[in-house]
């Protein structure tokens, strides 16, 4: 998700029909730009280079969003629900997109979903087969300390900075029975897990900076970012 102010501007945006690597690619209305929806970037036109803000966003059920934002507004257009047989047929193809790969790279199965973060010029993909067996990460990535979390339920992942006021903090789960949470090891203070807000202890009030991050097939990551880490892998596996 991104903001549409740019330099004090608003624009608009649409889907421009056009594909790059198997990627959605938007225009803008206003001078016709082309835009990458997984860089966040223009790629063509008047604006090429420019880039949008980042704006934290999750992807999860509905039951999850509601239990967490009781009193949510959700935006109905109508139109179908649900994918249908031919949805579930791609889902369960081994096909890479529409356009087919750029990059061959059988590190992971072509439909592996993963959680995408590039920091800094350098990229690693964390696998859902992964997460599912930890979904709490505490992993450093061009020097910088990170945090993933992944709910194993609702399949809902947040990556954040894990240094707080200079010190890096060293995240875990706990149990609660109604959402995942977490503690750090250096101060005990309890987290919401994709809030990233400390709610108890000497971090009481403390927030964690999100990291924008992309739930992505393998092929269309890997074919963005052919230099890609995965996690959990060794770097000639």
């Amino acid at each position: 998700m991104y903001a549409r102010e740019i330099n004090g501007e608003e624009f608009t945006f649409g889907v421009s029909g056009k594909l790059i690597r198997n990627v959605l690619v938007m225009y803008d209305r206003q001078t016709e730009s082309y835009w990458s929806q997984l860089l966040g970037e223009a790629v063509a036109g008047e604006m090429e280079g420019t880039k949008l803000e980042f704006v934290p966003s999750w992807m999860m059920t509905w039951g999850e969003w509601q239990a967490q934002h009781p009193n949510t507004v959700a935006l109905d257009k109508g139109g179908r629900r649900g994918g249908g047989d031919s949805y579930a047929s791609y889902y369960q193809s081994g096909s890479a997109g529409v356009i087919g790969e750029t990059f061959q790279d059988d590190r992971l199965y072509t439909k592996e979903f993963v959680v995408g973060l590039e920091v800094d010029g350098e990229a690693v993909a964390y696998p859902f087969s992964r997460l599912n067996d930890e979904p709490v990460i505490n992993d450093t990535i061009a020097n910088q300390p990170v945090l993933v979390v992944f709910d194993q339920e609702s399949a809902a992942s947040s990556v954040f900075e894990r240094e707080v006021d200079g010190q890096v903090l060293t995240f875990t789960a706990v149990s609660s029975a109604t959402s995942l949470t977490l503690t750090d090891a250096e101060t005990g203070s309890t987290w919401g897990a994709f809030s990233g807000t400390a709610t108890d202890g000497p971090l009481a009030g403390k927030q964690l900076t999100r990291h924008k991050s992309t739930v992505s097939f393998w092929f269309g990551w890997k074919d963005f970012y052919p230099e890609t880490e995965v996690y959990g892998l060794a770097a000639d596996d």
